[in-house]
């Protein structure tokens, strides 16, 4: 249940993203910016936390099919993007992508409290920014602002939901577990290199956004050894 509560505040951030795009959106470079921060500091949850209890299950099969199956799902959703388009689709692949990380943030979660912290942290600033792009490619008219904000609400609630779907998954052999937890890995690596950075980089780059990353990593890194 402690999965859940920390959940909240990615939650949380994504409708607050949908109600400040449809008032008023980020200029572009702000935005590259923290997109640049975010995917530092999801980089350094995978990295230091993640990733480690993965190698120390030590299962080289269920690390094997797990990544293979994390690296399917994340480009079967990349093809379904790019070959259609639509209001439909877009709400469709948002809503499994927020699914996922849902599920990744409750597999953290069985790592251990500590790693779930540091990843609501870093998805906390990833789905901000989902909710921001997101409301601005829907129709933001005046007579829509409230319906678009209640769409992007109701995605949200997916969050919690894939957090649920992973606490049976805490309950499996370790074999299982440490499939899931290499599926989250490829998921969040996948994150980073082909959506946040990708978005980030379609505003020039300047010296300042693309050493956010870098703060992103170390930020985490030092909170993680604070939380020691």
């Amino acid at each position: 249940m402690k999965a859940l509560e920390y959940t909240l505040v990615p939650t949380l951030a994504l409708v607050a993203g949908a109600i400040l795009a449809v008032f008023k959106r980020p200029a572009a470079n702000f935005t590259s910016t923290m997109q640049h921060l975010a995917a530092g500091l999801i980089f350094a949850a995978t990295a230091i936390e993640i990733l480690p209890q993965v190698t120390h299950l030590a299962d080289p099969a269920a690390t094997l099919y797990g990544g293979a199956l994390g690296v399917a799902c994340m480009l079967g959703l990349k093809s379904i993007e790019a070959r259609f388009s639509g209001p439909v689709i877009l709400l469709t692949t948002v809503a499994i992508d927020i699914l996922l990380d849902g599920l990744v943030l409750g597999l953290a979660f069985i790592t251990g409290s500590k790693a779930g912290i540091l990843l609501s942290i870093a998805l906390t600033l990833e789905v901000l920014f989902i909710g921001i792009t997101l409301t601005a490619k829907l129709n933001t008219a005046a007579t829509r602002r409230l319906r678009t904000i209640a769409t992007v609400s109701a995605l949200a609630l997916l969050l919690p939901v894939g957090t649920l779907a992973a606490i049976p998954i805490a309950t499996l052999p370790p074999f299982y577990i440490a499939g899931f937890l290499t599926f989250g890995v490829m998921a969040l690596l996948f994150l980073v290199t082909e959506e946040l950075l990708v978005e980030a980089h379609e505003t020039p780059d300047t010296s300042f956004a693309s050493a956010m990353f870098f703060v992103g990593f170390l930020a985490l890194l030092t909170i993680e050894e604070i939380l020691v």
